[in-house]
């Protein structure tokens, strides 16, 4: 039977001997090759696909252990602020364990697919009439005021088990990638990679990317307004800021910004080149590298190995992904017309 990560990883995360282990048996997520991006980065390409797990994103990793964590501190409720994934995610782990859930998301900016998620599980769903940082500044005043778990990755055991997706790249190449890039929002992710890796003495080169419109590491500062098709990093003002930039440093990596457009190719070109399907932000980390290749450290032997975390499953988005499908062929009842549709 298959097993969660707190089973697997136990030993290394931060729950009390006493804690319920509230688990959908999420992690174990596949580490998929990818010949055709391998040849276009002359490097060996794998994919980290965590829209495998089982609310379809990485959230679900720092979920069980979050909730886990509330549910043995003796707590009745969590909270998030969301763009969609970790609203899917608090919803699900909240049902789970007999908790109530509420989620606070921006309006009109969360894809339909996380949104159905998070209502079908139950949860008491917020439509704000701003944007994600601003959910995430009431969400925190709320667990202040109020005796409600407050699960977004400022709470340390969401890294604690979103790091465990490190362990799984070590544990599966039999050794450290050469570089991993990986797609920023909120920048919870890119730090609890780096700490999974240094626990195990492992140091890849970070190439996190993020997109134009949403690009605050980029740009050194805040961005008041963030837009982009990619919905789960449309973050202006990271929660992880500094942790994140402390680990692109100390990997000698770097942070760039891929816009929409590419974002966007990169997503259809990995659904129609290597049958992955993922959603648009998960692209980020292909489109960054296709855009900006694997850059050579001063000093250091160019990666041979790059592992792209692809971080939440195409289905979560299902009006981009039919706004940027071929068209379906309307075809008549009729044998030679079916042919016709289908071989011409």
């Amino acid at each position: 039977m298959a097993l969660g990560l707190i089973d697997r990883y136990r030993d290394r995360l931060s729950l009390e001997p006493g804690d319920p282990v509230v688990t959908l048996n999420e992690g174990s997520t596949p580490l998929i090759e990818a010949p055709r991006l391998s040849e276009r980065i002359e490097a060996r390409a794998y994919f980290k696909f965590e829209g495998l797990n089982p609310t379809g994103s990485f959230k679900d990793r720092g979920m069980t252990v979050a909730v886990s964590r509330a549910k043995g501190r003796g707590a009745e409720a969590i909270i998030c602020a969301s763009t969609g994934n970790t609203a899917a995610s608090c919803a699900a782990y909240a049902a789970r364990a007999g908790m109530r859930g509420a989620v606070i998301v921006p309006e009109g900016k969360i894809a339909i697919g996380k949104l159905a998620q998070a209502l079908m599980h139950g949860a008491r769903v917020v439509a704000l009439q701003g944007n994600f940082d601003d959910a995430l500044r009431i969400v925190r005043e709320l667990s202040q005021k109020h005796p409600i778990e407050l699960v977004n990755s400022v709470n340390p055991h969401r890294i604690e088990g979103q790091k465990t997706a490190a362990f799984e790249v070590v544990e599966d190449l039999g050794a450290a990638p050469g570089a991993l890039a990986i797609p920023v929002g909120n920048a919870g992710n890119v730090t609890a990679y780096w700490r999974g890796f240094q626990e195990v003495d492992a140091a890849p080169i970070l190439y996190g990317f993020q997109a134009e419109g949403a690009a605050p590491l980029v740009r050194g500062e805040p961005v008041a307004n963030p837009e982009t098709v990619a919905s789960a990093i449309r973050i202006g003002n990271p929660a992880r800021w500094e942790e994140a930039m402390a680990a692109f440093t100390a990997s000698r990596g770097r942070v760039a910004a891929v816009s929409d457009e590419q974002i966007l190719n990169a997503y259809r070109w990995l659904a129609d080149n290597e049958g992955v399907f993922c959603e648009p932000a998960s692209a980020a980390s292909v489109a960054g590298l296709l855009a900006h290749g694997l850059p050579v450290v001063e000093g250091a032997a160019r990666p041979e190995t790059v592992v792209c975390v692809l971080t939440g499953h195409g289905l979560k988005d299902p009006d981009t992904a039919l706004s940027k499908a071929p068209a379906v062929i309307n075809c008549d009842n009729d044998l030679s017309a079916v042919e016709r549709a289908v071989f011409d």
